[in-house]
């Protein structure tokens, strides 16, 4: 197993530089990492005649590389939303399309500026009076209304693009802060101030995310990939074996975040997600889940017990640290036991010669350092790959030990 290790901290490597790139900005999600690093990777390890995966699809960043160079691509998730997205980003969108998405956000807009009386279904987001005001709430609840009931008689394409233009209209006007790695809430002297009541706010953000989507969604797509909801420990029941060439992705890190607590705005929104404890039972069928009774599942989940994870610190760490939080240990044990599940599927479905990306961060429990890209390495060469390597990406932004690696690995 070689280790490369070239430490770096440049921004092009993170969501933010997918920011200005053509779609790759459309919505501000926490699972996101960057093009630059998925076209370096394509560059070096896919040809022309590549077949690319992607099984932990998140915002579609691998797809939409691929959507736009012409290479097949195959990509999945056990989220719904985000294969939803994922299809929305990666769609090639005509003439008839964009046009029927401008006058409907044109219709929209006059919603925004006189909104009827009568109260909406508002969805049961907990505590949804902390994201936003009594007004912005009513004025959301009139647009997704408008662009529900318009359903029926417009493209689907453009039906998916003002539903990204809502998410992004109502995640701005919302009081949610981006600024740590998990969602928080905004202080209140950060709110805006610059308009005279919320219904001005709500129309500017509108306007301007209409603008953006409308832009990008010009930018050509050669070949749009296919997108599937899938679990990720059970490849083989829903993909081809030996098939794939090349597989580009990022899997949940094993940090306690629970990815369906940070998109929660957007899937209540969209109908994704009814009430808590369905948010809980799809956490906790998502490898790395914690969120509400994902938490109290994993405290009661134990391992089979012939099922070793093949990393000779990997039980000593566990210990460490039950010692501080038993529940953590078992989440541990359990996000890289989910996980040898996948290595095992993905072997199946790559095809001998093809190459195997996947982008990593380690953790931190406590006082102990979870070298998580060395235990993504062992259960790799388990599952039968070779040529396991270890790069080095970058400093991460939070703890000064925590970095991100490519590992990377050839299946014979």
């Amino acid at each position: 197993m070689a280790t490369q290790n070239t430490i770096t901290r440049h921004d092009h490597l993170t969501f933010k530089g997918n920011l200005k790139q053509t779609r790759y900005g459309w919505l501000r999600l926490t699972p996101a990492y960057s093009v630059h690093l998925v076209a370096e990777l394509l560059d070096k390890y896919a040809s022309t005649n590549a077949v690319v995966l992607d099984p932990f699809c998140g915002t579609g960043t691998t797809a939409l590389v691929c959507a736009e160079r012409g290479v097949e691509c195959e990509t999945g998730d056990i989220n719904p939303f985000l294969v939803w997205l994922s299809e929305t980003k990666t769609h090639a969108y005509d003439t008839a399309d964009l046009d029927a998405f401008g006058v409907a956000a044109a219709a929209i807009a006059k919603v925004i500026q006189h909104p009827p009386a009568e109260p909406l279904w508002i969805p049961p987001l907990h505590q949804i009076e902390k994201w936003w005001s009594h007004q912005t709430l009513q004025t959301l609840a009139h647009m997704l209304y408008r662009i529900n009931s318009q359903a029926e008689s417009l493209p689907g394409a453009s039906v998916n693009l003002l539903k990204v233009a809502f998410c992004r209209t109502m995640i701005d006007q919302s009081n949610a802060s981006f600024a740590h790695q998990s969602m928080s809430f905004k202080k209140s002297a950060q709110m805006s101030l610059l308009f005279e009541d919320d219904s001005d706010l709500v129309l500017a953000s509108w306007e301007k995310s209409v603008a953006a989507i409308a832009a990008s969604a010009h930018s050509p797509i050669v070949r749009q990939p296919r997108v599937l909801l899938c679990d990720a420990r059970s490849l083989t029941t829903a993909l081809p074996t030996n098939s794939y060439s090349c597989v580009i992705t990022s899997p949940p890190y094993p940090n306690r975040m629970s990815y369906i607590r940070e998109l929660r705005p957007y899937m209540y929104w969209l109908g994704y997600l009814r009430d808590g404890r369905a948010a809980g039972e799809l956490d906790w069928q998502a490898i790395g889940g914690t969120w509400g009774i994902a938490t109290s599942k994993v405290a009661k989940w134990t391992p089979e017990a012939d099922v070793a994870i093949p990393f000779d610190e990997f039980y000593t760490l566990l210990m460490d640290i039950n010692r501080h939080s038993p529940v953590l240990s078992r989440y541990v044990h359990k996000y890289f036991y989910d996980m040898m599940r996948h290595c095992n599927q993905l072997f199946q479905v790559v095809k001998s010669g093809g190459t195997i990306h996947y982008i990593v961060g380690n953790s931190k429990f406590f006082d102990v350092l979870l070298p998580v890209e060395r235990i993504f390495a062992a259960l790799f060469e388990l599952a039968g790959f070779e040529d396991v390597r270890i790069r080095t990406l970058r400093k991460r932004t939070s703890k000064r030990e925590l970095f991100e690696y490519v590992v990377s690995a050839q299946k014979p």
